[in-house]
C-alpha cells in the first residue's frame, strides 16, 4: 500500500476525546459511555489511565454497587497511546500485540485528542 493511500489515526479517531476524572465512579463512567455511545473514558491520570465498558460490565456480574466504586478501582492504568499520524495498519499491530481494544491518540504537545478502536481499524482495512 503507497503511503499516499495508506490512512492515518487522525482520518478515522473519534475526536474530541471523552474523559472521566479520578474522583468519578463506575456509575458515572456506565452512563458517560451510554450517553456518549461509546465504549471507553480516558482517566485524567498521567500516564493516562482507561475505563472500558468490560470493566463496567465486571462490576454489575460482581453484584456490586456501580455507585460505589471509584473508577480508579477498575480501570486500566498507564496505558499506550498514539500520535495522530500513525498508519493504521500500525495500530492493528499494537492492538494485537497488547491484547487490547482501545488507543488514546496524543499529540506531540502530549495534548489528547482523540480516541482510535479496534472497531475504528476494522472498518478501514477491511
Amino acid at each position: 500500500m503507497e503511503a499516499e493511500t495508506r490512512v492515518q489515526v487522525a482520518d478515522v479517531m473519534s475526536s474530541p476525546l471523552e474523559t472521566i476524572s479520578t474522583d468519578a465512579t463506575v456509575q458515572d463512567a456506565a452512563r458517560k459511555m451510554c450517553d456518549d455511545e461509546i465504549n471507553a473514558l480516558v482517566v485524567t491520570t498521567h500516564p493516562p489511565s482507561i475505563v472500558t465498558s468490560t470493566d463496567v460490565l465486571q462490576i454489575a456480574a460482581e453484584d456490586r454497587r456501580a455507585s460505589e466504586v471509584p473508577v480508579t478501582e477498575v480501570m486500566t492504568d498507564s496505558v499506550e497511546t498514539v500520535p495522530p499520524d500513525i498508519y493504521l495498519e500500525e495500530v492493528a499491530a499494537m492492538l494485537t500485540t497488547f491484547e487490547i481494544k482501545h488507543l488514546p491518540v496524543v499529540n506531540g504537545d502530549d495534548d489528547y485528542v482523540g480516541m482510535i478502536s479496534s472497531t475504528d481499524v476494522t472498518a478501514q482495512l477491511s
